[in-house]
């Protein structure tokens, strides 16, 4: 009875292709839709078979009750076993196929303790089941299947990655980051054309440094807003010594903000300088770190605002908590007046000693002359006595 029950139940499920679903048709679970939070979009994989066997086909799945767009309708991957409906849409508030877009913020913690607004966007929606029956019941059970994406919008820039906090919502919830968007670039020119080349001695101490936060390939809604920027001797946001090129509402003197939070790329310059605690040696390394927010458009100048932000602590608290590769090391020239003795030239070492070895011998003809004229005085008396 049960077998003949399943061959009943795929008899009346309208289909449009022959699926090979072997073992897989039972009841649906929650653990039958997977998604994927990508940078540029968002993927959903729902299992066809236990569709199947509900008493629907992919084309009564409907994503957030939108029925007229294309773009938004499902298709069935038999590639992977067992075979899903993929749904595939942009992350765009004007064309997410109806999905809710939802910003939350929340005080810092960790390496973002120093601000009081941290900022959370939540993609959410739901793809359910459209029952074909005309009449007054139904024996199709109504399928639900729930996602949701949670992007935070606070990035610690080192060319590289971040620690992302866990969630879960509804049926299925995942974690997304647009960390892989980002990039920090150095230039030698104020146009950003020309990537900065340090040579093995460094570049000269005052040269212009132009940096570069950008952001590729990101969904057109949100712009790049740098908060903090600082350089520290080690490649990784530690506790070792540091230096802030530009905090909110305060910066270096020597420091340049040239666009911030108005695109999706945030430019600065700075002088290079040196480390005193690297004066000793022949150059001084050090790197760049950066705390980067992507802010949506509306919501932008807000973060300009010093009414916004906790006044900081110049404190590294918290920063040794990132994981994270270096960035490219900046070298400066640590130039001084005076040679020392490793670098000054034979000539000018002996030079010294050779001025007093001749005052010596000078001085030794001179009490050998005047002694020898003394002897010949009174020699010369005892001679003319006789």
């Amino acid at each position: 009875m049960k077998i003949l029950s399943v061959l009943f139940l795929v008899s009346m499920a309208p289909s449009s292709r022959q699926l090979t679903c072997d073992n897989n048709l039972r009841r649906p679970e929650y653990s039958d839709i997977s998604v994927e939070c990508g940078t540029a979009s968002i993927g959903l994989a729902i299992q066809i078979c236990p569709v199947v066997y509900t008493g629907y086909n992919e084309s009564q799945l409907i994503l957030n009750n939108v029925f007229d767009n294309w773009e938004c309708k499902g298709t069935v991957d038999e590639s992977v076993s067992p075979p899903v409906v993929r749904f595939t849409f942009p992350i765009n508030a004007t064309n997410a196929c109806g999905s809710s877009f939802k910003t939350t913020s929340a005080p810092g913690t960790g390496i973002f303790s120093d601000f009081s607004n941290i900022q959370t966007v939540n993609i959410s929606g739901a793809v359910r089941s459209q029952d074909p029956t005309t009449g007054i019941v139904t024996y199709n059970t109504e399928l639900s299947y729930h996602y949701s994406c949670a992007y935070p919008l606070e990035y610690l820039i080192n060319n590289t990655q971040v620690d992302v906090s866990a969630s879960s919502i509804a049926v299925r919830d995942r974690n997304g980051s647009f960390i892989s968007t980002l990039s920090m670039q150095l230039f030698s020119d104020i146009n950003y054309t020309l990537p900065l080349v340090i040579p093995p001695l460094g570049i000269e101490l005052r040269s212009n440094v132009y940096v570069q936060v950008q952001a590729v390939n990101l969904t057109n809604q949100y712009h790049v807003l740098m908060d903090r920027c600082y350089a520290s001797i080690s490649p990784y946001p530690t506790s070792s010594t540091f230096f802030n090129l530009f905090v909110p509402c305060s910066r270096d003197p020597m420091t340049v903000m040239h666009e911030n939070g108005d695109s999706q790329h945030a430019r600065f310059s700075f002088a290079a300088f040196r480390f005193l605690e690297q004066e000793n040696q022949t150059v001084s390394t050090y790197y760049l770190h950066c705390i980067t927010r992507l802010c949506e458009i509306s919501k932008c100048s807000e973060f300009k605002q010093c009414n916004n932000r906790k006044k900081r602590d110049v404190d590294s608290a918290g920063v040794s908590d990132a994981t994270t590769l270096s960035s490219m090391a900046i070298v400066t020239k640590n130039d001084q007046g005076l040679m020392s003795k490793e670098e000054a030239g034979p000539s000018s070492r002996s030079e010294p000693g050779s001025r007093i070895g001749l005052g010596i011998a000078v001085g030794v003809l001179a009490v050998a002359l005047v002694v020898g004229l003394a002897a010949a005085a009174v020699l010369y008396r005892r001679l003319t006595h006789r």
